[in-house]
């Protein structure tokens, strides 16, 4: 195995104490002490950032003006959802700065050219629709930026579909191991051993080739999670269509989300506003099935679901979607309720639960 220097930041997570930024002084002398103590010796290094993330207080607060902002069709207009949206933005301009001086600390280095960086970001906004808390494309969708000098032409681009499981084979890949031959210790992998889910996409990120999946997959779970309503979703997408499934669609949604889109005005737009009043409401009554044409709408606002010519693509989405479940051990509502039954009694998101449960007792 040739040796080399594998950097790979990941920012966009929430670190243990969302306190400490990742742009102090103290934090970037750690980082450059440990890529250049031992020069000859390869590294993996992953760098985490709180931004952005609510309450959305750091970075540029005044450099975008929410009155003059485009406000994606998504969103519904409120004075709080562009002061909101400006605020976001502004910790993106930090999350962008954290990684420009990453990038000097690399660049400084004596291996420079042979470290492999990966920018990743987290999932969607916090924003309802299209946000975190959903499997709609903007929820799940992040964003992947690489660099590796004489082996990534600068400028590439791919619209080749991966996941996050596909990284690790990939990093593993690039330093010159064989991610098919390792056994990760856990049965139910995704060729039925114990090897990994993901499977290394370097070749696409290398020019040789632009495909890597026919498929996606999406899960969100709140079972147990802040006072989350038991409401599982899943999804499949290609290359062009989405499929959702909302396993409890005769449930009321409820989470953080919904608590953002009262806070930001929704309700009392969609009041003065009769024809909002549906996107409020389909944030918290959805239908069993949902399916998109992503080429057409990639905001995911037309449903065309009850469309007979899209039988044949949602049947298979819909198999694709139930085999990935199988492999996964997802057995979809049952898996949902039974979740609280796996968390640590000692951890603070089951006492959370237990503290749900004894308030709706009370009620």
């Amino acid at each position: 195995m040739a040796k080399r220097f594998l950097g790979f930041l990941l920012l966009g997570l929430t670190p243990t104490k969302p306190s400490e930024l990742l742009a102090e002084e103290q934090n970037l002398s750690v980082i450059d002490k440990f890529i250049n103590e031992e020069s000859a010796q390869p590294y993996c290094l992953v760098i985490t950032s709180h931004n952005p993330h609510l309450p959305y207080t750091k970075g540029p607060q005044d450099l975008y003006d929410p009155d003059k902002l485009e406000i994606p069709p998504y969103l519904i207009d409120t004075p709080e959802t562009r002061k909101r949206l400006a605020n976001y933005y502004a910790e993106i301009t930090s999350l962008d700065e954290e990684l420009g001086l990453c990038m000097k600390i690399v660049d400084a280095s004596s291996g420079a050219d042979n470290t492999l960086m990966a920018f990743t970001t987290e999932q969607g906004s916090a924003f309802p629709f299209g946000g975190k808390w959903t499997c709609y494309e903007n929820g799940l969708h992040t964003g992947l930026i690489m660099r590796w000098p004489g082996k990534i032409a600068a400028g590439f681009s791919s619209d080749a579909l991966v996941q996050y499981v596909d990284i690790v084979p990939t990093l593993l890949e690039a330093a010159g191991g064989d991610p098919t031959k390792v056994g990760t210790g856990r049965p139910g992998a995704a060729d039925g051993g114990s090897g990994f889910d993901g499977k290394s996409f370097l070749n696409v990120v290398t020019g040789d080739g632009n495909h890597h999946r026919d498929y996606v997959y999406g899960a969100y779970t709140n079972r147990g999670v802040r006072g989350g309503t038991d409401y599982p979703i899943r999804s499949v997408r290609s290359d062009r269509y989405k499929y959702i499934a909302n396993l409890n669609h005769e449930g009321v949604f409820e989470c953080n989300v919904t608590g953002f889109m009262r806070e930001m005005g929704w309700p009392e737009a969609a009041e003065k506003n009769p024809a909002l009043a549906p996107r409020v409401n389909a944030l918290m009554h959805r239908p069993a099935v949902e399916f998109y044409d992503l080429e057409k709408d990639p905001y995911e606002l037309n449903n065309l679901a009850e469309d007979s010519k899209y039988a044949d693509t949602m049947k298979e989405l819909r198999t694709e979607l139930e085999k990935w479940m199988a492999q996964q051990g997802d057995e979809g509502m049952k898996t949902e309720l039974e979740a609280p039954d796996r968390m640590n009694p000692s951890s603070a998101k089951y006492q959370q639960y237990q503290e749900y449960k004894k308030s709706l007792k009370e009620d």
